[in-house]
């Protein structure tokens, strides 16, 4: 994967919120967030701890966005 930081799943929302989904249910501490232009799903973990590279990964899949999108800005 490419040099992405790992990210706290509030991080991710925010930036899911910011490129059109929205949430559509949660089932336990697992969020599903929609996009309809995008025709995309995507299930977020959402816990205090930084979501691991291996999910963060399958959630860029899903989202159908591109790395940078997920890149934090220090």
């Amino acid at each position: 994967m490419k040099d992405i930081s790992l990210l706290k799943p509030k991080e991710v929302e925010k930036i899911l919120l910011k490129n059109g989904f929205y949430i559509k249910r949660q089932t336990g501490s697992h969020r599903i967030y929609h996009n309809n232009e995008l025709n995309a799903i995507v299930v977020v973990p959402f816990h205090s701890k930084d979501i691991p590279k291996g999910t963060l990964g399958n959630i860029i899949k899903q989202s159908k966005l591109y790395y940078k999108h997920f890149k934090k800005s220090r």
